[in-house]
């Protein structure tokens, strides 16, 4: 089964952007479960959520230990956090950071990296570092599992209002289109 953490601070929004890809996923036709996780619920504080999703019913209803993909909303939590710990094999990591490739700290389980300079965008289209909607598009660029239409029906059904939503679909499309994927499996053969 496939299985994501993602990890950020907390006034980041990083429950939220799995609650919205899980909104996604489901408009997709899979069967999801989002589990948020809050250690000091204060802003700036490590903060992760756990998002599982499947073609059938989901019974697990635990934390996720062994995640095929990590999406990390903050570039600097890598510095406070093992966003790596346990992390399978062939796994994928989307990384909000404006570094290239070769700066990028990752394990050989990693094989596949999407990276997005997502604060960037941030201060641009919202004037904070406000980067969840962005990561989300950066997600579905990097892995393919959700498509940039399924995650704007997950987002339109939230309680942004409609000027913070027009900010946010700008914002995934962003994300989407501003994210550089990189199959470390083809590279290393190369």
């Amino acid at each position: 089964m496939p299985e994501i953490r993602i990890h950020g601070r907390g006034g980041q929004g990083t429950v939220l952007a799995a609650k919205i890809l899980a909104k996604a996923l489901v408009e997709e036709g899979k069967y999801t479960m989002a589990i948020p996780a809050f250690g000091f619920e204060r802003r700036g504080a490590p903060v992760v959520a756990f998002l599982r999703y499947e073609d059938h019913e989901i019974r697990a209803v635990t934390n996720i230990y062994s995640p095929n993909i990590i999406m990390c909303i903050d570039p600097s939590i890598a510095t406070v956090v093992d966003i790596f710990e346990g992390i399978s094999d062939h796994a994928t990591l989307v990384q909000a950071s404006k570094k290239p490739l070769d700066q990028i700290v990752r394990p050989e389980a990693i094989e596949r990296v999407g990276l997005c300079d997502a604060v960037g965008i941030a201060l641009d289209v919202f004037s904070k570092q406000i980067t969840n909607t962005i990561m989300l598009g950066a997600f579905a660029r990097t892995t393919g599992v959700v498509t940039l239409d399924s995650l704007k029906k997950g987002l339109s059904v939230t309680n942004f209002r409609d000027a913070g939503l027009e900010q946010n679909m700008i914002a995934i499309e962003r994300g989407y289109n501003e994210t550089t994927v990189y199959d470390l499996t083809k590279e290393a053969a190369a």
